[in-house]
C-alpha cells in the first residue's frame, strides 16, 4: 500500500494514483495534519508532495526516519527548505536563470526515467523550468539520476537509509507525470512501478 499526503485542499495526486492501471486498492490517501495518528505498518512507500507543510512534517521527521530504517520508500518533490528527510541540504537555484541553467540532464539510467527524453523534462509546452528549477546537496553515497544546469547539479537523486530508500526530486510533484503526450507520461507508471517493487 502506497500513503500520498493531501495538503486538504487537493485530493489530486492521490485520486490520479489510484486511477492508473493495477493501483485500485493500493493507493490511501491520508491529511497531512493526521499523520501523527497514521500508522505506517505495513506501508511499501510514502508520497510527499511539493505542497505540504514542511514546517509540520519538520516536527514528525523521527517517525518519516524510522519508517526509512525499516524498509520503507519515501518519494518526496519540491524545494527542501525543512529538515524532513534526512541527509538533504537546503536548496539553491541561479541567481537569474537561463535556458541552459535549466536544461534537465540524465546522469545515469533509472526504472523511473526509462525512456524519458531530458528535452521533454526541460521543456513542458514550451517553456523551461516547470520541472526542476533548483538543486539540493544530497546525501553522501546518493546516486543522482538527473541533474540541471550546466554544472548538472542534483536534481533527482536517490538514496537509502538504513533498510529503506528516499526518492527525492527538487521541483514539481513527479505525480504529476502521468497525463503528458511526450515522454514525460512515463514517469508516472515507472515511478509506481518502482515504488510498489520489493
Amino acid at each position: 500500500m502506497i500513503l500520498v499526503l493531501t495538503t486538504g485542499f487537493d485530493e489530486g495526486a492521490a485520486a490520479r494514483l489510484a486511477r492508473q492501471p493495477g493501483m485500485a486498492g493500493h493507493i490511501a490517501g491520508l491529511d497531512q495534519y493526521a499523520f501523527d495518528e497514521a500508522s505506517l505498518a505495513g506501508r511499501r512507500a510514502l508520497v510527499i508532495g511539493m505542497h505540504c507543510d514542511q514546517r509540520f512534517l519538520a516536527g514528525r521527521a523521527g517517525l518519516i526516519a524510522d519508517f526509512l530504517r525499516h524498509g520503507g520508500r519515501v518519494v518526496a518533490s519540491g524545494h527542501h527548505a525543512y529538515p524532513i528527510l534526512p541527509g538533504i541540504g537546503g536548496f539553491a537555484a541561479a541567481e537569474r536563470p537561463t535556458l541552459a541553467d535549466l536544461t534537465i540532464h540524465r546522469l545515469v539510467d533509472h526504472p523511473v526515467w526509462t525512456g524519458v527524453d531530458g528535452a521533454d523534462l526541460t521543456f513542458r509546452r514550451g517553456v523551461a523550468g516547470f520541472y526542476g528549477r533548483v538543486w539540493h546537496d544530497p546525501p553522501d553515497g546518493a546516486l543522482i539520476v538527473n541533474g540541471i544546469g550546466p554544472d548538472r547539479r542534483p536534481l533527482d537523486f536517490i538514496y537509502g537509509v538504513d533498510a529503506g530508500t528516499v526518492l527525492f526530486h527538487g521541483g514539481n510533484d513527479l505525480t504529476g507525470y502521468g497525463s503528458a503526450d511526450d515522454s514525460s507520461g512515463r514517469i508516472l507508471p515507472q515511478l509506481l512501478d518502482w515504488m510498489m517493487a520489493s
